[in-house]
């Protein structure tokens, strides 16, 4: 799959796998100098990238693992959408869990890029659902183990 991509800035860089076979994308930040995160603070980290993701796939951008275990930084919203008719900067709303302030200086990684099918579907309204046996147990419903 190609996936046409705009640098919007000089310094921007082009995600990379950090392996052969990884799944996820790098995705850097698009900084011109240090950005300082505070304790339970969200920032919004360009990546100085636009990009065409194609119809019928979305970009999801992850935390990366080592950035979220080590130093307390993710995407706020968790997972990140990047639609494939979405044209704009992709930016990553990077949020400090820890209790110390963090520091995100230029060109560093900040998060990872999956592209993931998904299914375009229609919502019918019904009057009632089929019956199963778990019914409208939620969370803990089926038991611990």
């Amino acid at each position: 799959m190609n996936i046409n991509i705009t640098k919007l800035t000089d310094s921007a860089k082009l995600p990379e796998r950090g392996s052969e076979y990884a799944a996820g994308y790098d995705l850097f930040a698009d900084v011109t100098e240090e950005v300082k995160i505070a304790p339970h603070e969200t920032k919004m980290i360009g990546t100085g990238l636009a990009m065409e993701i194609p119809v019928g796939y979305f970009g999801g951008v992850f935390a990366r693992s080592g950035l979220s275990a080590k130093e307390g930084l993710r995407p706020a919203n968790c997972v990140g959408v990047v639609d494939s008719d979405y044209r704009g900067e992709v930016k990553v709303a990077l949020h400090n869990d820890g209790e110390i302030e963090r520091v995100i200086t230029p060109a560093e990684k900040i998060a990872q890029l999956v592209v993931v099918p998904f299914l375009s579907v229609e919502f019918s309204e019904v009057s009632e659902l089929s019956d199963t046996a778990r019914g409208a147990g939620g969370f803990g419903s089926t038991g611990k183990h």
